[in-house]
């Protein structure tokens, strides 16, 4: 089942898995994947510390980084968000909703001695390359880019150094335009996708994509989460799969165990398309904090970045209060799923799941073979 894309990326077996936990991510890479680890959550410092583990613990085997350069953002055409005055940039009217909604859900402020590690910076320019500088000291074999086709330098310099770079798009416009930058392998990711997704589905985006830029390999991401939606995908014209939410209920991912008792119990009609988190559509499981933003008292999200520098010093105080037990704080997570949620049933080690979805899938083409024959033998 070794797709062109499987010999670019010096790969077995064509699903990669985007985690942010270092453990999935070593997991599917020693079963002949690629782990993909979303650096977007870390510091330049702890990406180090993520790749310097995942280094010792991968077995010699490919793996990625994912990273966040937004194409447009509010503060790019000035220089950049730090050369603004980040504070002042936040409306009064968002501020009070956020601590309205906070006193209503019994939320405490952060105690002196919790740490404030949400960053801001990590949606511009500036920290996603200072992550993609840290990602490319390592044996990295792919760097991945949502929101814009990434940098023409970064392009430049990832080839350079023998690494494949792949960008996330959800229509085949923007497909085109990552065809031109010079990318090697496009995701084309569809509605039901978990975190940032547009409007079409991943049954009509994908041939769409595929057709707009062959021969780049395309990769189909959104609601793929077992063999049977990967034979899907591959007959729409992919030459892989790019998987997500899947790996959140498995036993590396180290969710808490409320966020994964959540998981385990949602239905794929669970999910939403909120921009209550960054300020683009993202998918994520429905709760009070969604609802809340939807709601008539909302002031409406802000556009990105700013919609995220309003709510994280919010997302955190409700992280702190869910995490010390509270039922009111719990309500207000936020959890980053697709729709594949509803077939997230069980919580399982990360080789299983890699060993189930490609044996599925084995058994599926088979299947489909066997149902051609007898349709031709009936012929």
């Amino acid at each position: 089942m070794r797709t062109p894309v499987c010999e670019l990326l010096g790969i077995e077996y064509p699903i990669l898995a985007f985690s942010h936990c270092r453990d999935v991510v070593a997991a599917v890479s020693r079963a002949g994947g690629m782990g993909v680890l979303g650096a977007l959550v870390y510091t330049p410092d702890e990406l180090e510390r993520e790749l310097a583990w995942i280094d010792e613990n991968v077995d010699g085997k490919p793996y990625g980084v994912d990273v966040v350069i937004p194409a447009a953002y509010v503060g790019k055409e000035q220089g950049g968000l730090e050369k603004l005055d980040l504070e002042k940039l936040v409306p009064d009217e968002h501020k009070a909703f956020l601590e309205d909604l906070l006193e209503r859900y019994d939320v405490p402020k952060l105690s002196d001695d919790v740490e404030n590690k949400e960053g801001l910076l990590s949606w511009s320019d500036t920290m996603g390359r200072a992550l993609v500088e840290i990602a490319m000291n390592h044996p990295i074999k792919l760097l991945a880019n949502a929101l814009g086709p990434p940098p023409a330098d970064i392009i430049e310099t990832a080839h350079a150094k023998g690494i494949k770079v792949a960008a996330l798009v959800g229509r085949a416009d923007q497909a085109l335009k990552q065809k031109t930058s010079g990318v090697d392998v496009i995701v084309a990711a569809g509605y039901e996708a978990g975190g940032h997704t547009g409007e079409v589905s991943t049954m009509v985006l994908v041939p769409e994509v595929v057709d707009a830029v062959a021969p780049v390999p395309v990769l189909a991401a959104g609601g793929i989460g077992s063999g049977r939606q990967m034979a899907a995908a591959m007959a729409l014209g992919a030459q892989g799969v790019w998987t997500g939410s899947i790996w959140l209920t498995t036993k590396e991912a180290g969710n808490e165990s409320t966020v994964t008792d959540r998981l385990l119990a949602a239905t794929s009609n669970d999910t939403v398309r909120s921009r209550s988190i960054t300020g683009k559509p993202a998918r994520m499981l429905k709760s009070k904090w969604t609802e809340e933003w939807e709601g008539p008292e909302s002031p409406g999200p802000l556009p990105m970045p700013l919609q995220f520098l309003a709510t994280a010093d919010a997302e955190q105080r409700v992280r702190t209060a869910a995490l010390a037990g509270s039922p009111s704080a719990q309500k207000l997570t936020v959890t980053i799923v697709g729709q594949i949620v509803g077939s997230m049933n069980q919580l399982l080690p990360a080789r299983q799941v890699f060993s189930e979805m490609l044996d599925e899938y084995l058994d599926t083409v088979d299947q489909m073979a066997q149902q051609v024959g007898e349709n031709e033998e009936g012929v």
